[in-house]
């Protein structure tokens, strides 16, 4: 299959009978679907005699994407579609597949709202209340995976925390004939349980996976880098989100590849002559709500700066949280990312704050100490040639995470920027 998915002519005919596409078909044109057009009338704008039947014997459901700081959208899915999709993803990846064809079991560290989730649909499945403090086998999304972290912000992880959770990961390792597990994960969590099982002396415990993904938001080279020294396995980064599935997928190397199975992307430039581009995915992978020509959210760039999808090099961000610097055009997490990377490498997690040509970055370390002169003089010089921003450093122990279970990267004028999961 071409790389590039079918085309939107060959999509046409699969949404015909759809309430929110019928203007577009009778006009021959389709604009670009953002989310606030998709919750309009939601779920009558969707529906058709043959959704409809799905819903009522239950081959559809009615969920919620994630969020961070603004409404979480409804969408229309199969049972299990975002995992089918992992599951497929990893079964055929190439540095990877080995660990799921060794029946491998999947650990998962990320955000309490997906443990929490899980736990619920668990507790359906048994004709009950969710408890309270899920149970190990409460945490259970089918017999493969497995979710451990119970706590909205894993900086406030304690030794319990830490040891049970270790404790887990150690149980399901050597459930394995050979000692195998994979880790799905979080980047930021994952680190965070890396930085204290060390912290704590327990380093010597932790157990090993053969493989690991990341896959939630945007994991900051810094993490990434930490990561690779202490996980000594293939990582890779999942890019997808709730509504579509996955989109593309990194090599262990950090290359991306497209994965757009009964999908076809463009790339829209935020702006005139930016070299950073909006995602414009039109998609019938999930034959309850196929979207044709739908704003993600999110912004990516190629290698060569062309609207190529076939050339993506990375994901930068979501394109509700671009810093718009005066007369510098747009600025993504991933542009404050590479500043920070080459600047200051002790950098964990951190938080620009801008009011008007100010800025203030909040940042914790990896060693929990503030980055030394040098290293915090070149990282306010690479702030203000590249964002025009004076900016101060102001080191933390610890920096809050979202409700969702996310950092916000940027804060403007008291407001953190809009984010959406992916």
């Amino acid at each position: 299959m071409d790389a590039h998915g079918p085309t939107l002519a060959a999509m046409i005919d699969q949404v015909r009978d759809i309430p929110i596409y019928r203007r577009s078909i009778e006009k021959g044109s389709f604009p670009i679907l953002d989310k606030p057009e998709i919750a309009r009338g939601f779920p009558d704008n969707w529906m058709t005699p043959r959704l409809a039947e799905a819903l009522k014997v239950g081959e559809a459901e009615l969920v919620l994407s994630t969020g961070t700081n603004h409404a979480r959208m409804q969408i229309i899915r199969p049972p299990f579609f975002l995992l089918k999709s992992y599951y497929r993803l990893w079964s055929e990846h190439p540095d990877i597949a080995v660990t799921w064809h060794e029946g491998c079991q999947r650990v998962s560290i990320t955000t309490v709202l997906a443990t929490e989730h899980v736990a619920r649909l668990a507790a359906r499945r048994r004709g009950a209340e969710a408890p309270a403090l899920p149970g190990l086998e409460d945490r259970r999304l089918d017999e493969r995976t497995l979710y451990i972290n119970l706590r909205l912000d894993p900086a406030l992880w304690d030794r319990g925390d830490v040891e049970r959770m270790l404790g887990e990961m150690s149980a399901v390792r050597d459930a394995h004939p050979r000692g195998l597990y994979h880790l799905d994960c979080d980047g930021y969590h994952l680190a965070h349980l890396v930085k204290k099982a060390m912290d704590i002396g327990a380093w010597a415990r932790f157990p090993r996976p053969a493989s690991v993904v990341h896959a939630y938001e945007l994991t900051p080279r810094n993490v990434r880098r930490f990561l690779a020294e202490h996980v000594e396995c293939p990582i890779v980064d999942l890019f997808g989100s709730t509504e579509l599935g996955y989109l593309y997928y990194s090599d262990r190397h950090g290359c991306y590849w497209p994965y757009l199975d009964q999908m076809h992307l463009e790339l829209i430039p935020v702006e005139e002559g930016s070299a950073i581009y909006s995602l414009i995915v039109s998609s019938v992978r999930n034959p309850c709500m196929p979207l044709i020509r739908y704003r993600s959210g999110d912004c990516a760039e190629t290698v060569d700066g062309s609207p190529d999808p076939l050339r993506i090099r990375r994901f930068c961000g979501r394109e509700r949280e671009l810093l718009w610097a005066e007369k510098r055009g747009p600025i993504s997490q991933a542009d404050l990312d590479d500043w920070i990377a080459v600047s200051a490498p002790s950098v964990f997690v951190y938080q620009l704050h801008t009011e008007g040509r100010r800025g203030r970055l909040l940042y914790t370390t990896f060693d929990d100490a503030p980055v030394g002169p040098a290293a915090a003089r070149a990282l306010r010089e690479r702030i203000w040639e590249g964002a025009g921003l004076d900016c101060v450093l102001e080191h933390r122990a610890q920096l809050a995470i979202g409700k969702s279970g996310k950092y916000a990267w940027l804060v403007q004028g008291g407001e953190a920027a809009e984010r959406g999961g992916s």
